[in-house]
């Protein structure tokens, strides 16, 4: 059985207390790999060497920074199928997701952040005839990157390549849920020629090696995506320590439909917004809310688009929806399933765990459930559930669908569907999310920032945010 390794001061190493976790494969709820139970001294050690190569990868030229963040883009391309192959045996999804969508945008995420580099500008403001002022934004020093197992690469990349292009070092923790492409960046990052110790990737629990770098006095800045409770936790122990924070947390999205929307690309659209990765993206949108007149027309036809979508094996081409990502986060969505019928929700499909044949039969497998009849206050309309669970609710008038949508701590994303070019400016300016697409969903420019209001996180990740947080703007005046 493979054993995945530390990536420390450039080599590949074993963890110090060489113990090891099980890592399993949601599909077929077996193990298949082990991962390093890694501890402070294994961050400590990580840290040392990132502290010990930021004074010279701080100083590398852009161009050489990019050269080098621009090869390992191509490598992530390059061993697209065996990365897709990787995260689905690591996560459940379906193979072709992660082809078509994980491993891409991994790549994008090295490529934009090489290229922007290039490109930034510096502000400058003139006193007239007395001074001028300039704004340098320099590197800070050891970045701490913890990611989430839902998006392995994608978000563990959107961390990393911001961070190594302005500058700083990493150390990165990916999920212990979801570590093996993590582990096979490592390998590419070698292949490349990164200079030892400017990213360092180690394995193992929150508790252990989460903790241990959000503690360690020399990481001043740390960028965290998952739970709400986590982030809480982050925020208490960083914030007297006056480090930077990053924070995407939680999100429950209202999607919003009026009956003016293209109603055939709303309704195929929704569906995938619904239950895309099994409904584990934090941007999914899981409380529908249809305007009154179209109700009946949508429930039926978006009901019978879903019972149809196909769940199965990871690797089948047909499959669209695979397993969640381990048996606790299983139990947890169906324990939510049930909560939905305790409050009077009617479950219209789904609602139950599926079992397959053969090789997947004790794999973690949940048919998309859609369930009606519920109050907006309610726990299941108010509580992340993370899964594929979506809940319809008609609506009259514009402010009662904004009190519905706002209703909750959360504050990510939202989605609004509608032909009325006024209506969509003033939604979008009375939803409290930081994202809102209209008549869309998942359409993002890298440019743009991106993260939530709320207790949906704080700081933007994305575009030219993302490089100004892992950098400090010092102002110099020079009297003329």
């Amino acid at each position: 059985m493979e054993k995945l390794q530390n990536y420390i001061n450039g080599a590949l190493v074993a963890p110090l207390g060489e113990t090891y976790l099980d890592n399993y494969d949601p599909s077929r709820g077996e193990v298949y790999s082990l991962i390093p139970d890694s501890d402070a001294k294994d961050v400590s050690l990580a840290v040392d060497a990132a502290k010990a190569a930021f004074p010279g990868w701080s100083k590398t030229s852009i161009h050489e920074r990019s050269r080098i963040m621009v090869r390992i883009s191509e490598l992530i391309g390059e061993n697209l199928d065996r990365l897709a192959a990787a995260e689905s045996k690591d996560n459940g999804k379906p193979v072709s997701l992660a082809t078509a969508v994980d491993i891409p945008r991994a790549q994008s995420n090295f490529y934009f952040y090489a290229t922007a580099i290039l490109h930034e500008a510096s502000e400058s403001h003139s006193m007239g005839d007395v001074a001028i002022n300039y704004t340098l934004r320099q590197p800070i020093g050891v970045a701490g990157c913890i990611s989430p197992w839902n998006l392995p690469l994608y978000l563990f990349t959107w961390k990393i390549a911001p961070a190594l292009a302005a500058g700083n070092t990493v150390v990165a923790k990916p999920s212990e849920i979801t570590p093996m492409t993590a582990y096979l960046l490592s390998e590419l990052c070698i292949e490349a020629g990164l200079p030892k110790g400017v990213l360092n990737i180690v394995h193992g629990l929150g508790p252990k090696v989460g903790a241990a770098l959000t503690e360690h006095p020399d990481v001043p800045m740390i960028s965290f995506t998952g739970g709400t409770a986590t982030g809480q936790q982050i925020s208490r122990v960083a914030a007297p320590m006056f480090k930077k924070l990053s924070l995407e947390l939680g999100g429950k999205n209202p999607n919003i439909i009026f009956d003016d929307c293209a109603f055939d690309d709303m309704l195929s659209t929704t569906v995938r917004s619904s239950f895309a990765n099994q409904g584990q993206i934090c941007l999914c949108g899981s409380r529908i809310y249809i305007q009154r007149g179209i109700y009946n027309r949508f429930r039926d036809a978006f009901v019978e688009k879903v019972s149809r979508m196909q769940v199965g094996a990871p690797d089948d081409p047909n499959t669209k929806m695979g397993a969640v990502v381990s048996e606790p986060h299983m139990e947890k969505i169906l324990s939510y399933i049930q909560l939905a019928q305790d409050e009077g929700g009617k479950v219209l499909t789904g609602g139950e765990r599926v079992h397959l044949s053969g090789e997947y039969q004790n794999g973690y497998f949940i048919a998309p459930t859609v369930i009606e009849g519920l109050d907006h206050t309610c726990r299941t309309n108010q509580e992340e559930i993370f899964g594929p669970v979506v809940t319809l609710q008609p609506f009259d008038t514009e402010e009662e669908v904004l009190a519905y949508a706002n209703s909750t701590k959360y504050g990510l994303a939202s989605t609004v569907w509608t032909s009325d070019l006024k209506r969509a400016h003033r939604i979008a300016s009375n939803l409290h999310t930081g994202i809102v697409w209209v008549n869309c969903w998942l359409l993002r420019d890298l440019r743009t920032p991106f993260g939530g209001v709320k207790q949906s996180g704080i700081g933007r990740e994305g575009g030219f945010e993302a490089l100004r947080f892992f950098t400090e703007p010092k102002n110099v005046c020079i009297k003329l």
